[in-house]
């Protein structure tokens, strides 16, 4: 089973509330949104988004030009249903992270929480570092969540990497500068606790 394949098996055989990732608030991911002190006109892609609530609580604040990428046609389903008519307003993006065509600086700001620890092979983190170096415009803002160096080592039965900061970082290279990192202890649905690493780092200028 390919990746697509693995992910809309998930999203069309179980409630978005009952996945290990599910949040019902955003918090970390939105206080460093709001941190850049960008405007409500700041271009925002939420890369993974699916299912998350991030998207309407950007919504819900102002935000006006929001793309939401993911693998699963049937996460996005679930987010537009729940958007109701704001999701008319949102940029749906199908496609494979590592491969889809976007545009060269056209963000902001950039959000990734769990879809690149994901990414286990070299090739794959190159092609994803690749893509966000086209888009992201020159000083833009750069918010990763991964599970940490404590977190699990699998995630929907698939294996996962686990990083530092100072590892997420060195993933991006000098062309990032960190600002900030940050430790976060998820609570499950199903009530355990997974570990995780936010870093929020700045693209320097072209």
């Amino acid at each position: 089973m390919d990746k697509k394949q693995h992910w809309e098996q998930v999203y069309t055989s179980r409630a978005s509330d009952s996945v290990s990732w599910f949040q019902k608030h955003a918090g970390q991911s939105l206080a460093l949104i709001h941190g850049t002190g960008l405007s409500q006109n700041a271009a925002i892609i939420d890369v993974g988004g699916g299912t998350s609530v991030l998207v309407d609580e950007l919504v819900a604040a102002g935000f006006k030009d929001l793309t939401v990428l993911d693998l699963s046609a049937a996460a996005l389903e679930v987010a537009k249903q729940r958007l109701g008519d704001d999701a008319g307003s949102i940029h749906w993006l199908l496609g494979d992270i590592t491969k889809v065509e976007l545009p060269q600086n056209r963000f902001d700001i950039w959000h990734d929480r769990a879809v690149f620890h994901f990414l286990t092979e070299p090739e794959e983190r190159q092609a994803y570092v690749r893509q966000l170096m086209r888009a992201v415009r020159p000083n833009g803002h750069v918010i990763i969540a991964t599970f940490a160096e404590d977190g699990p080592e699998k995630c929907s039965g698939l294996p996962v990497m686990r990083y530092s900061p100072e590892a997420l970082h060195a993933e991006f290279g000098n062309a990032f500068h960190l600002v900030r990192h940050i430790k976060e202890v998820h609570h499950t649905p199903s009530g355990t606790e997974q570990q995780f690493v936010y870093c929020y780092l700045r693209k320097g200028i072209d």
